[in-house]
């Protein structure tokens, strides 16, 4: 299997595309709603309850219809073991938010104890919310033999005036491993020993030797292995790792898990691969990868991220996204909020944070920002339809665009635009760019035809600021040495 991102709900992709016994690391990140209050996640739904439609940077786990079938797909074809223990779960909780979030890890587990080969991994990353619960899902279906260690990852934040508790500055991850021959590269991930620690003679490992007749230990080569606790920053708001998604681990994190627990050449998976992390540093490592994500938001800031970091070094294939008219008018059939953030992807826009409330988006779908003038931001600003359109939505978008102070307005239709839109469009003029000494149409009409076509968005080009770019990485000397001998 070669690297890969899969836009769609992983328990699908799992079952559909990856085989068993195929994956050497599973490295998981699954949302969850940690800052609710405790008691609100147990407070009981009637289960008639519609699924959120909105799937980006918000917690998808609620008691609804699609938990009472899942729940119900477990007790009927789980292994015996998973079922008494849902049941007795179900019992124990009753139907609550807890309880569809047990339900919908339980179903994904199976699947992916299932594709983990017998040499292979899984590292379950939660929170102390809910890992008492999950500890016992993951015994259920790895095994209790199988449990390897709960590491600590132990960070700072900044105190509160009013604190009424210890302030929470920890999550749990569960690392299991599928056989009692696992891999695990304790070298490559040890600390070194700082001078203090080594004039004082404390050290980790009790091999020794006596002279004159004083006891001297010998310190390993490298340093030490790190403990089950890790000291590791989250990112910081001004660091230039941080790219703005709400639930992004520092790669220094991954980093350490991937190096441990695979090989050059080994398969890494993430389920919910968010902002893409794990992929990153995977392919930094010269792993092969695996990332799934249910919105195309994400699988869109992925893209960006390993061409940021990258360029045009690293090969992938997406699976998932539309590609001909047909694919894109389904999607938009079943789904228009995915299809809104697919084609908003497809120009580099990313979506208004006001889009995701019903009748708040102010008619801006989308933004791209620009800089053609020194320390001057420009603004373009975005509508996707997927439905009817007339001449009146240009001008409403004219309107926008002036209310906005933004420089340029892009319509995205799915339907051939008409006459009167493009009459409107043109009357709208010009927006001329001073570092460029160039016009740009005020409002350009774009297609998803033409978008699958390629064709993109008429600005100031090389000069967008939405997305913030990933570090580029450098390559090591025998990178550098290969990519010298294919030019």
């Amino acid at each position: 299997m070669e690297n890969t991102l899969y836009y769609g709900d992983n328990l699908e992709i799992l079952r559909r595309y990856i085989p068993d016994d195929s994956i050497d690391l599973i490295y998981l990140d699954p949302p969850f709603k940690s800052d609710q209050s405790y008691n609100i996640l147990f407070r009981e739904k009637n289960g008639t309850e519609s699924a959120a439609q909105i799937k980006v940077f918000e917690d998808t786990w609620h008691w609804d219809r699609k938990s009472e079938e899942t729940y119900n797909e477990i007790t009927e074809e789980a292994p015996q073991k998973v079922v008494d223990l849902i049941i007795a779960l179900r019992n124990f909780l009753g139907p609550n938010d807890m309880i569809a979030y047990l339900v919908m890890m339980a179903i994904r587990l199976v699947e992916l104890h299932r594709v983990l080969k017998n040499t292979g991994s899984i590292f379950l990353h939660c929170d102390p919310t809910a890992s008492h619960y999950l500890k016992l899902v993951m015994d259920t279906i790895f095994g209790v033999k199988s449990f390897r260690n709960e590491i600590v990852w132990l960070y700072t934040r900044p105190g509160t005036k009013h604190q009424k508790q210890y302030p929470r500055v920890h999550d749990i991850i569960f690392w299991y491993s599928k056989s009692d021959n696992w891999t695990f590269n304790p070298d490559v991930v040890r600390i070194p020993y700082s001078q203090k620690t080594i004039e004082r003679g404390k050290y980790s490992v009790a091999t020794s030797k006596v002279t004159k007749g004083i006891r001297e230990r010998v310190l390993p080569r490298g340093g030490k292995c790190p403990e089950d606790w890790w000291h590791i920053p989250m990112i910081q708001g001004n660091a230039r790792e941080r790219l703005g998604y709400p639930t992004q681990k520092p790669e220094d994190l991954l980093e350490r898990i991937i190096k441990a627990s695979s090989n050059e050449g080994d398969i890494v998976l993430d389920s919910f691969c968010g902002c893409g992390t794990t992929t990153t540093v995977a392919e930094k490592l010269k792993r092969k990868w695996i990332g799934i994500d249910i919105t195309h938001l994400a699988i869109s800031l992925m893209k960006h991220r390993l061409k940021d970091t990258f360029s045009d070094s690293v090969q992938y294939e997406v699976v998932g996204e539309p590609v001909d008219l047909q694919g894109s008018e389904e999607l938009a059939k079943q789904d228009p909020y995915q299809f809104q953030w697919w084609a908003l992807g497809k120009v580099g826009a990313r979506p208004s944070e006001s889009e995701k409330k019903k009748g708040g988006d102010k008619g801006i779908d989308g933004y791209i920002y620009f800089h053609d003038e020194y320390q001057k931001t420009k603004k373009i600003i975005i509508q996707v339809k997927s439905g009817h359109v007339n001449p009146g939505q240009i001008r409403d978008l004219r309107g926008v665009i002036e209310r906005e102070k933004a420089q340029i307005g892009v319509f995205i239709t799915l339907i051939e635009p008409t006459a009167g839109m493009k009459k409107e469009a043109v009357s709208a003029g010009f927006y001329n760019s001073p570092g460029w000494n160039k016009n740009y149409q005020k409002i350009q009409i774009l297609t998803i035809k033409e978008l699958l076509e390629e064709k993109g968005i008429d600005y100031p080009p090389k000069t967008s600021v939405t997305f913030k770019k990933a570090e580029k990485h450098k390559a090591d000397e025998h990178e550098q040495l290969n990519i010298e001998e294919k030019e």
